[in-house]
């Protein structure tokens, strides 16, 4: 008896989307697609920007690394929400659900600096053209990104290091489809306002100070493109436009989810959704879509492609 409560004791159980099993059932289809359809839409991104050296540019370069990073993001949760639409009981380890918490805010927080990056990379091009490539060269640029997976990696850490002695000694039940911290700690058998206030102060900062540099970024790039001609000012607003958008869908979630007082279960749901399967689609879709260097990467990809064939 005792083993048995020790193993139950191990564990969480998340609640899912929805209660209803022939609705989780109807899901499991159009989630699957989703997912097949992120991964290889990043992976692809990744692989195109590697193999044509037209691509290998600061800009692209930090582009692979975000649809990577997007990858990774929706593989945290989605493949368990996924065969969770087929089972009864949605059960993840202790372990499991510490593993969540640390990769989602591992590669949530190295986005949102990787975001920032982009931005000043953007802030370069177009208001200091001239300085462009000994500015951001490839020294430069790597140590960028390593930096954004640095800060990653130490919020995620401070993040796991506040709740991984919690004790959980009532019912593990998680409303959602995955372990979030707010959730989570609402499961402690102790006090936990204190904690929480710590925990959103750090995920507050990170998230606010990343998204005033986004917004000092692009209002100089804005202010900037007053001088430049039509045409430049037409190709430096697509790309900019691409970047905005990103940054939109990605903080946006996460500053109701984290920042906003009001818990309303089936919006927080939505919007976890959102940032965590949406999001990772639409990005390389946004890009690919608005870029005509991408595009026609694209097109000669396919060119080859079909050329090789037909020799064949």
């Amino acid at each position: 008896m005792e083993e048995a409560n020790q193993s139950a004791m191990s564990e969480f159980t998340f609640q899912g989307l929805c209660d209803s099993r022939e609705l989780q059932t109807l899901l499991f289809l159009p989630f699957s697609v989703l997912y097949l359809m992120t991964v290889i839409g990043n992976l692809s991104v990744v692989l195109l920007i590697i193999t044509d050296l037209r691509l290998h540019s600061p800009m692209y370069f930090l582009l692979a690394n975000l649809s990577f990073v997007d990858c990774c993001l929706s593989s945290v949760t989605t493949p368990k929400l996924t065969t969770d639409f087929l089972r009864e009981n949605k059960t993840i380890s202790f372990a499991g659900c510490m593993s969540q918490i640390l990769c989602v805010h591992f590669f949530g927080g190295g986005e949102m600096v990787l975001l920032v990056t982009m931005a000043y990379d953007r802030y370069v091009a177009i208001c200091k053209p001239l300085h462009y490539s000994s500015i951001m060269d490839r020294k430069k640029c790597f140590w960028l990104v390593l930096t954004s997976w640095i800060i990653g990696f130490v919020h995620a850490m401070s993040q796991l290091a506040m709740i991984l002695d919690l004790p959980f000694c009532g019912p593990r039940v998680v409303d959602s489809f995955f372990c979030d911290i707010p959730l989570v700690i609402k499961l402690a058998c102790m006090d936990t306002r204190t904690l929480g206030t710590a925990i959103n102060a750090n995920s507050g900062t990170l998230a606010t100070s990343c998204f005033i540099l986004l917004l000092i970024s692009y209002t100089y790039i804005l202010l900037s493109l007053r001088l430049h001609s039509k045409d430049g000012v037409s190709k430096a607003l697509s790309t900019c436009t691409s970047h905005i958008t990103v940054v939109l869908l990605f903080f946006g979630p996460c500053i109701f989810i984290y920042l906003w007082p009001l818990s309303i279960t089936w919006v927080d749901k939505f919007l976890a959704v959102f940032y965590t399967v949406i999001t990772p689609l639409l990005n390389p879709a946004i890009y690919t879509l608005r870029n005509k260097e991408i595009k026609n990467a694209i097109k000669r990809l396919l060119n080859q492609h079909f050329h090789l064939r037909d020799n064949f």
